[in-house]
This record gives structure tokens, sequence and C-alpha cells, in this order.
């Protein structure tokens, strides 16, 4: 009898052993090679690679060589910037009701040349610049999926290899698009992404970091391969004037659309067969009833604009408890689940229709109006500055803090690399309490939509703050009140709390959200045959839509823009169309900004910190800053006032107030008081007293609030002198020297003594006493001696 076949196989790779399951081997339709040093195993996907020209960029493509265990992988590599990307899918979809889908990338610092700084020398949790391009690229991929498609799903990005001088964020958005149209997961794809920035007037696609500091843009499109259809838009510019912003967005879709066809056509050669895709279930019948229960008395709660966020919400909560009780008694044992699911669309069908039928937003307002805004400046008095800003029923309060050029948020050397920000003096933070919603939650650290929000309210105020302003600025962003926008309405605070708190912007900033509702041809699924935009977009109006299109900016132009799109893509000329209405709208809000606060404010607050300069000369560097720094400390905490080293001769103090800056110049002028040195003339001859005998020559003291000064062997006579017994020294003798002044690089004093031993004569000047002497000497102000114990080098004539 046959032995029974073991559900394990055992692999040899040269001395090395490798337990598969069978099942895993079947599964991968797995091929074993018996050829040492060759391929032992295949997944299905042959290797292959295929480069993309991107105006003057090349970018390769390739699969089939790493990770292939995944469903799909690819590595995508511009410049000698690679990045790997996999996707794996559970076969059977989950019961959350919605597609769990997870993104990572994980930035290495092996992949940069680098070794982390952490204690542990080794990667830790996300850092904020990953969970941002994870948010990046979720947002390219996330509309492409099927909507009946719900198994849990995950794409991780692993950089390979970072140059330095292109980002790799694009680049794994490509690699994340290559990896799931490789795969047999269910997806709508590919897509394609490119970076664009704007320079000397020239739109470039995917420029170098180099170039990017001098571009006005900086913009990530991800658009599909036909139809010319923009799937997400994120960056910040420097007020780029509109007009050319959409130049830079119809030619990157071009170039993002060349990405995609290569990928599409990888795909069609090399990719998997796509599994199938349960469709969404319809209840016709149940959808139907539904209908006929709900359908009226949800229009008038839509058309009834005098409730708010709650009332409305409240009303259609109860309504949907009462129709499904009506369903209960006339269905046998209807599913509750299906029920709800039912009314949400119909809902959602009923609040869609007003809009696109009958022009109605549920809180009265016509398509292109703005909800009422107030703003208030001034908020409190020890508050650098702050500003309240109220936009509909969304409440958000801005405060400003400037503190030193040492608190600079410093980012670690991989994200330096990788995120090209080295240190920032201005940063915005974002918070979003559970009570905003009136919800209760764990005030915990922040979650990737903070981050997100907040970093998008940065982008659009740092362009209008100088980059030599003397302080290290921090704007909070707390969220009191929200109903939608709620990022858009921290860029309005914000440049409200600047401007009061005396910081010179460049000009103001608001922003404002656009949304859309779409009505899709029942002819062609793909195509929108009916289209709404919404400015100034509700929270409800954001969850029943198809889009969040935030953009911000000063009357001159933009200065941040991000997408969210809920459908499978957005043709060029809506995108236009929601650029314009953006506009509009920036405009209106920034002339009810202008009435509260028009320019940045003139007179300082009396709690404003005060920074200046104070220059000490080298050779008081040391009594100045103490041993271990303690004269410092000492100030800092007896004053609040810190000192910072600029260079050599040059220190920063930074003080709280006025006051604090006055005690603590008091303090610095009687230490320098205190210790007051004499000033020395140049070739005068000054008596000293040898304190210490070294080797390599003698310690002698001017004054006692002068610096011992070493006097060299080559400086003691005019004969070659060994050791300084040889004359005779001994401690506590006064001698002669002469001062040729300090070493202008070192600020070291120069004397010598073998210069006197010549026909000349000059005063002998003794600093302690105040005599003078008559001694013979010549002025020779070649034979000096540097101050510095340094005896390997001393100079000599």
């Amino acid at each position: 009898m046959a032995a029974p076949i073991k559900s394990r196989f055992l692999l040899h790779f040269g001395h090395k052993r490798c337990n598969i399951n069978r099942n895993v081997i079947k599964k991968l339709s797995t091929s074993i090679l018996c050829c040492h040093g060759e391929k032992v195993w295949s997944h299905g996907l042959q290797r292959a690679s295929t480069d993309v020209l991107i105006g003057e960029r090349q970018m390769k493509i390739s699969c089939g060589s790493l990770a292939r265990f995944a469903d799909g992988s690819a590595v995508v590599q511009l410049g000698d910037t690679a990045v790997m990307a996999t996707a794996v899918s559970k076969q059977q979809a989950g019961s959350a009701g919605f597609l769990p889908l997870t993104v990572d990338y994980r930035q290495k610092a092996s992949a940069a040349g680098r070794i982390p700084t952490n204690y542990l020398r080794r990667e830790l949790g996300p850092s904020e610049h990953e969970i941002l391009t994870s948010r990046l690229i979720d947002r390219s991929l996330r509309p492409l999926f099927p909507r009946g498609f719900m198994s849990e799903t995950q794409v991780t990005c692993n950089p390979l290899a970072v140059d330095g001088i292109n980002d790799p964020d694009v680049v794994a958005i490509n690699a994340s698009s290559t990896a799931l149209a490789l795969s047999d997961i269910p997806w709508n794809g590919p897509i394609g992404a490119v970076r664009v920035g704007y320079v000397d007037n020239q739109v470039l696609l995917n420029p170098t970091r180099r170039q990017l500091t001098h571009s006005l843009l900086n913009l990530v499109i991800a658009s599909a391969s036909e139809g010319s259809l923009v799937v997400m838009l994120e960056g910040h510019a420097d007020s780029i004037l509109q007009q050319d912003f959409k130049k830079a967005i119809k030619q990157g879709v071009k170039g993002a659309q060349a990405v995609a066809r290569h990928i599409y056509q990888m795909a069609k050669q090399f990719g998997k067969q796509k599994r199938p895709c349960e469709e969404l279930t319809s209840y016709e019948e149940l959808t139907q009833l539904t209908g006929d229960l709900a359908k009226e008395k949800l229009k008038e709660i839509f058309t009834d604009f005098s409730h708010d966020k709650f009332s409305r919400d409240n009303a259609v909560s109860y309504l949907r408890e009462q129709t499904i009780e009506t369903l209960q008694e006339k269905l046998e044992n209807p599913d509750v689940a299906k029920c709800r699911e039912a009314f949400d669309s119909t809902s959602k069908k009923v609040f869609r229709d007003l809009i696109l039928k009958e022009n109605i937003r549920c809180d009265g307002r016509r398509l292109t109006d703005l909800r009422d805004i107030s703003c208030d400046v001034d908020l409190y008095k020890p508050l650098h500055g702050s500003a309240l800003f109220q936009r509909g029923q969304t409440q958000v309060m801005c405060a400003v803090t400037f503190d030193s050029l040492d608190s600079v948020a410093r980012v670690d050397p991989v994200s330096v690399i990788t995120g090209g920000i080295k240190e920032k003096n201005f940063m915005l933070h974002y918070e979003f309490p559970p009570y905003a919603t009136n919800e209760t939650g764990r005030l915990m650290m922040r979650g990737r939509r903070e981050l997100g929000h907040g970093a998008l309210a940065e982008k659009g105020l740092r362009s209008i703050v100088p980059d030599n302003f003397p302080f290290t600025i921090r704007l909070t962003s707390e969220v009191l009140e929200s109903n939608g926008s709620s990022s858009m309405a921290s860029i309005c605070g914000g440049s409200l709390a600047l401007m009061d708190a005396g910081v010179p912007v460049k000009d103001a900033v608001a922003g404002v959200a656009i949304g859309l509702i779409t009505q899709y041809s029942q002819e062609n699924p793909t195509e929108i045959e009916n289209y709404k935009l919404l400015t100034d977009l509700l929270g409800i109006e954001d969850y029943m839509g198809d889009m969040d299109f935030k953009m911000a900016g000063t009357k001159k132009g933009i200065t941040a823009v991000q997408a969210d799109v809920k459908i499978p893509g957005l043709p060029l000329k809506i995108v236009m169309e929601a650029v314009d209405a953006a506009t509009y709208g920036r405009v209106e809000i920034l002339k009810i900004m202008n009435k509260c606060l028009s320019s940045p404010r003139l007179e300082e607050k009396e709690n404003k910190p005060v920074t200046e300069k104070l220059q000490i000369p080298i050779a008081k560097r040391s009594k100045f800053v103490g041993l271990g720094g303690y004269n410092l400390k000492k100030l800092t905490s007896e004053t609040g006032v810190s000192v910072s080293p600029i260079d050599e001769t040059n220190f920063q103090l930074f003080a709280p107030n006025q006051e604090a800056m006055n005690e603590a110049k008091e303090q610095i002028e009687h230490l320098l008081k205190a210790d007051r040195e004499p000033e020395l003339e140049f070739g005068a001859i000054y008596t000293a007293s040898i304190i210490e005998i070294r080797d390599v020559g003698v310690m002698v003291q001017l004054h006692p609030n002068l610096q011992p000064i070493l006097l060299h062997n080559s400086q003691l006579d005019q004969r070659r002198v060994n050791h300084p017994s040889a004359l005779g020294f001994h401690v506590g003798q006064e001698i002669s020297v002469k001062y040729f002044g300090r070493d202008p690089a070192t600020g070291n004093m120069r004397i010598s003594r073998k210069v006197l031993f010549s026909p000349a004569s000059s005063a002998v000047r003794n600093l302690a006493r105040g005599s003078k002497t008559q001694t013979d000497n010549t002025e020779d102000d070649d034979d000096i001696t540097d101050s510095k114990d340094n005896s390997s080098s001393p100079w000599s004539r």
C-alpha cells in the first residue's frame, strides 16, 4: 500500500529548507522546478516590465519577481526611487456592510540609507508622513471598487529605495494600481498618478525635489485610463492663478492617463482573471413598499427649512422607526437590516432628486449660496492671537502661539528624505473632540482623519506665512461645532488668528467645499447625464453626495486643494466648474472676513513675546555662557528668557514679554560688567604673572579678569628653549610681554617675550598696579604667539 501523501511539502533551496502547505501550492498553481538557482516556483504571473515616458522622466513598471504569494504585486521605479506594492483580499465577503479597505504605507530607513534615530534603532509605529501618504493612496483606489465588493482587502506599499530626488508617494500610487490590476481582486481600474509642478510658466510632470523648491504648485493627480476622469486631487500652491491651475490639471490628467494605459496593457497580458463579485442585492418589492410609506414624509422633512442638523436627523430617525414598524406589520417576519437598508436607499434618492430636479437644498439655500458667516478676533487677552469662525452650524476656534526658534518641529532623517521638510517654523494642529457632534468618546491622540484635515489646513496657510519670521508659530484649530467643511473653516479662522497676532501674512486666505450630485444614464451606466454642484457643503450633503471638493486660496490665487470622490471618476468639465464655483465662494468669504479684520494687526499686544539679537565677542563667550551653560540656565530659570546661539558671536534672546526681556538685559549687563575685561593696547608691553609652568611654555595672567594665556617656548627668548625651567622661571614670577591683539579666527590673545630683547624701548604697563617702567624692545609684529594651548603647531617666525 502506497504511503499517504503528507499535507506539507519540503522544498530545498541550497542548504535551507522551507515548509509550504500543500493547499497553498495547489491554490497558487505552483510548479516545482529542479534547476538550482533559477525560478523554483511560479504563481501564474510572468515576469514583465514596461517603461512609461512622462514628460522628460521615465518610469519603469515591473511585476512577477517579488512577493508572489500576494494576490497581486508590482514594483514601480522613478529614477532610483522604487516602491513595491502588494494587494491581498479575503475570498469571503465580510459582514460589515462596507468595503474594509486598508492601505498601509511604511517608509523604511534602510531604503534611504539611514538608521532610525529612536532608542530601538528600528521602525516603530506609523509617522504622520506615512499616515498622510496612506490616505493619499486610499483616496486614489477606493472609488473604483465595485459597490458589491465587501471582502477585507489590504494594500501594502514598501519603499525599496529612496534616492532623495523623487518622492515615493506618487510611485506608491502607481505601484498599488498595478498590483490591484494584476490581481484577481475585483477593481474597476487601473489608474495612473503624476505629480504636477509649475515653474517659470511651464507645467512640469513628476518634477524632482530641487525643481519643486522653485515651483508655484505641488499637485498630485490620479486619473483613469479612459475618458479623462479625475479620481483624486491633492496639493498646495503659492497663490497660483486659476487659469494656470486649470492648465496644470489638464496636462496632469494626460500624463496620468499614459501611466494608466501602460498598466492596463500589462494587466491585460499578464494579469489574473478577476474573481466574481456579488452584486448588491436589490429588494425591489421592499424598496417600493418603503417608498410608498416614507417618500412623501421624507420630502416634507427635507423641504422644511426650519430644521437644523439635529432636528432633521431626529425627524428622519423617527420616520425610519415608524416605517420599519409598519413594514413589520404588513410583511411576514421581514429582515430589520434589509428594511433599514431599503429606507436609507429611499431617503438618499429623495434627497438627491430634490437637488437634481428641483434645485432645492435641505436648508433652503440656492445651489451657489453660502451659509451665514460670522467672525470674531481677539477673544482672550492671554492669547497671542485668536479668532472664532462660524459658518452655519460649523464653529471653529483658532489660537496662535509664539515661541522661540528652538521650538521648531524637527523631522527625523528618513522623513526629511521622503518628505522634503527638515524643520517647520509654522505648524497647524487640528482637533475634533466628540462633543462637536454631540457624541461621547475618549480624547485620545489624533486619528487619521484629524491628521489629514490638519495637514490640508496647514498647506492652505503655509504659503502666506513669512519664512524669516523670528518666532515659531503654532496654530491650534479646535472644532466646537461641526456640520460640514470644518477643515475649510479652520483655514478661515486660522487666517484671522494669524492677522490678529500681528503675523505679517502676505494676504488673507479662505476656504470652501464644493459638493456634487450626479445622475448616470440608464443606457450607458458610465456616462453622467445630469449633475449639480453645491457650494458650501453641509454634512448631510457630503454623506448623500458624490464629491467633497475642498479649495482654499487668497484673492489672487489658490493655496490648497483636495478632492474626495465617491464615484469612479470626475470628467474634466465638472472639475473645472468646481474650481470656478470654489473661486466664487472663496472671494465672497474673504469679503466677510475683511469686515472683521482686513490686515495684520500693527499694534503689539502686551503679552506678545519679544526677541532680540545679542552680540558677544568671542573672547567673552565662555564667561557669558558659563561652565556647562550655567549662566544661560540661570538666566532662563530666573527670568524665563531663553538664549539660543546663532553663530560664534551672536545669540538670540526670546522673552515671553517685554518686562522679562528688560530683566534679562539687566542681568546680562551686570554679568558682563562684573567681569569686565580691561581693553589692551596693540603693541603695548604689559607685566604678566606666571601661574603655571608647562612643558610647552608658561601660563601667564595679565589681569584677574582675563583668562590665563599660554606663552609658548618659541616666544620666551631669542634662543631656542626646550623647557621654561632653562630660563629659571617659577610660579609667581613677573615677566614683561608684548601684546599683539587677538587672533581673528579664534579670538585668543597673541603675546611674545622674545621681541623685547632688542635695542628699542617702550613703556611697560602693569595692569594690576597701573604703573609704567622702561624696557628695551623692538616692534616685531611677526614674532608673536597665539594664546591657544596647542603645542603641536605653535606659531613662530
